[in-house]
């Protein structure tokens, strides 16, 4: 009987003999592509094998999920995610994986979206906007990067809890969403932190709240959309996972050695920079949250109708 155990002990030990690679199911430069490079370049050094990332983008991160799903379950292939595939796991209702089921977690890090309106808004707080919402009902369009993206699903949850009638105006990608908002052809959005918060300090666009439980320490004055919508959250967050099946000695390790790199203070720094904060935790902690995040979205997607693109 110990021998099997001595086995899978020393092979976690030897682990990584080879090069191991990261598939990032976006292309190059965006958030999730730059969390898994700022982990990578300190990964390398610490397990003494080069650390490879391969963007496969498309179909909102499916097919890199797939492609890690079906490799060997030996961890030499890692998937670079993002909150996407908590709401693609409802929004496509024909893949050939269970996200929750199929991929163990072995990092993560989280930040708020923003609830940012044009100047010609007249609403100062999310209060004031429900307000000014059930004044005008279906006259004011909220702008996305896109059907079933974060910023999507966080207007319908909002639309949902505030009880309002928004119409959803789907852009490819955030930058024409932050655009058309900035020139006021869609009135409000739930946008990525970073982008946002440039034009909000500007003064050339209004935050109302960002959708985390807490507030952002880069623009700490604005409130929570669940300090007038209690129970309202939404997180933008990014991963590193591979998948289940890999010895467990091997996925203890990739989470201790990113939880250390994690906690570097100047990595954090460049992380808040990019609207994030380290959630740091065992895999357990971001299963649990996975699961309640897939849970929480599979509603909204449903009532939402969101079908995609």
């Amino acid at each position: 009987m110990a021998l099997p155990m001595a086995s899978r002990f020393a092979w976690a030990q030897a682990y990584p003999s080879r090069p191991v690679r990261c598939v990032v199911g976006y292309p190059p430069g965006g958030g999730t592509d730059i969390f898994v490079r700022l982990v990578g370049q300190s990964l390398s050094p610490r397990l003494g094998q080069p650390f490879i990332i391969e963007n496969r983008s498309g179909a909102a991160s499916n097919i890199a999920t797939e492609l890690v799903v079906r490799a060997p379950a030996d961890g030499y292939t890692l998937l670079g995610v993002d909150s996407a595939a908590a709401i693609n796991a409802t929004l496509y209702p024909k893949l050939n994986f269970n996200f929750v089921r199929d991929i163990a977690v072995v990092a993560m890090t989280r930040g708020p979206l923003v609830m940012a309106v044009h100047l010609s808004v007249p609403a100062q707080t999310v209060p004031e906007f429900i307000a000014y919402a059930k004044r005008n009902p279906g006259k004011i369009s909220f702008g996305s990067a896109g059907t079933g993206t974060p910023t999507h699903m966080a207007g319908e949850l909002f639309k949902l809890m505030a009880g309002v009638e928004l119409v959803h105006v789907p852009y490819r990608g955030g930058a024409p969403a932050i655009a058309d908002l900035l020139g006021g052809q869609v009135q409000v959005m739930f946008s990525a932190a970073p982008p946002s918060a440039e034009y909000i300090r500007a003064g050339r666009l209004r935050a109302l709240a960002v959708t985390t439980s807490t507030r952002w320490e880069a623009l700490s004055d604005i409130s929570t959309v669940g300090d007038f919508l209690p129970g309202y959250e939404a997180n933008q967050w990014w991963a590193i996972g591979l998948r289940k099946g890999a010895p467990a000695e091997i996925i203890e390790k990739l989470n201790k050695e990113m939880n250390a790199i994690l906690a570097d203070s100047k990595l954090q720094t460049q992380l808040a920079e990019l609207g994030s904060t380290v959630f740091t935790g065992l895999p357990a902690d971001f299963q649990k949250f996975v699961a309640d995040d897939t849970e929480k979205w599979a509603r909204v997607v449903k009532l939402s109708g969101a079908k995609p693109e």
